[in-house]
């Protein structure tokens, strides 16, 4: 059973940073999308953020080097990543629930985290953790571990609920949404039924940690507690491969879409991408458009389109 657990650990582990770097790859790939530019954009200087300006307005600014304000994009990422500051904005309603959800998926990737870097100092440094370090490690694990899975348990209940009840979310809610939501309440409820259940000579979660990085076959966990980490480790697998995925998606829509303010200048590589886009023969089903895959796009682009006789 222990082999089995740690062999669907790893291959569910290895399966999900495949499929991440894959999905960014092609993410990375895709056409350029059409650009917000709404400003001011973060990664401007300080001072035209305030008035909401951007560097086309320097006399000749193609000739000079542009200054990207990492802090600026910082400050604008870290309370829509932390704290879902748009939800929380624009529909507060549901950011209860959801940041609830995403809250404790947080504290729960900050636990695994914590005890792996703990087992490796454990098996580096054999008793360094036996004093008060260890007292205190431990400490924080269990209550960033239990407070996670707790939260995200009660934002993914709070979510179908809403999901199955609110009507104006019934023309947007799939089997596969109350499939996903079901899926962390089952698998984190088992974790968390799992740990609270636990014998006294259960080994800790710094030995578990330890046992699956040495290979330790000689680790045993409680079954119900042994299902919620198999059943968690295959959900880990599963995220990048739904729609839920959004969390690698995110980056490109904000520094690809809304904050994209690269400047098309003679035989750039901008220029380059949009000549070759424009021979794209695309296949849209508004029948007006007349894009029926034998037209290049720059041919659809510089046709006006028909207009529907009455």
């Amino acid at each position: 059973m222990t082999v089995l657990m740690y062999g669907v650990l790893l291959v569910c582990v290895a399966l999900f940073v495949v499929v991440v770097v894959l999905r960014a790859i092609r993410f990375a790939r895709m056409p350029i999308h059409l650009r917000w530019e709404l400003y001011p954009i973060p990664h401007e200087e300080p001072h035209r953020v305030k008035h909401g300006g951007s560097y086309f307005e320097e006399a000749d600014w193609w000739t000079k080097p542009r200054r990207r304000n990492l802090l600026g994009e910082l400050r604008a990422m870290a309370p829509e990543i932390l704290f879902m500051r748009g939800l929380w904005e624009f529909n507060r309603a549901l950011w209860v629930r959801s940041y609830s959800f995403h809250f404790g998926l947080y504290l729960l990737i900050g636990t695994v985290t914590l005890v792996l870097l703990t087992a490796i100092l454990d098996i580096l440094h054999p008793g360094l953790l036996a004093g008060s370090l260890g007292r205190g490690l431990h400490w924080l694990y269990t209550v960033t571990g239990l407070s996670g899975l707790l939260l995200a348990v009660i934002g993914a209940g709070a979510l179908l609920i809403r999901r199955l009840t609110a009507e104006d979310l019934k023309g947007y809610t799939t089997p596969g949404d109350i499939f996903n939501l079901c899926a962390f309440i089952v698998a984190l409820g088992c974790l968390l039924a799992g740990y609270l259940l636990r014998g006294p000579e259960s080994v800790t979660a710094v030995g578990f940690a330890r046992g699956v990085l040495t290979f330790d076959t000689s680790v045993r966990l409680p079954g119900l507690l042994a299902v919620g980490v198999i059943l968690s480790a295959l959900l880990v697998a599963y995220i990048p491969c739904t729609h839920m995925a959004h969390f690698i998606g995110k980056y490109f829509t904000y520094h690809s879409v809304r904050w994209n303010d690269q400047p098309n200048t003679p035989g750039g590589r901008l220029e380059r991408k949009i000549a070759e886009y424009l021979t794209y023969r695309p296949t849209w089903a508004a029948p007006h458009v007349g894009a029926d895959g034998a037209k290049t796009w720059g041919e659809v682009a510089a046709t006006i389109p028909k207009r529907k006789s009455k």
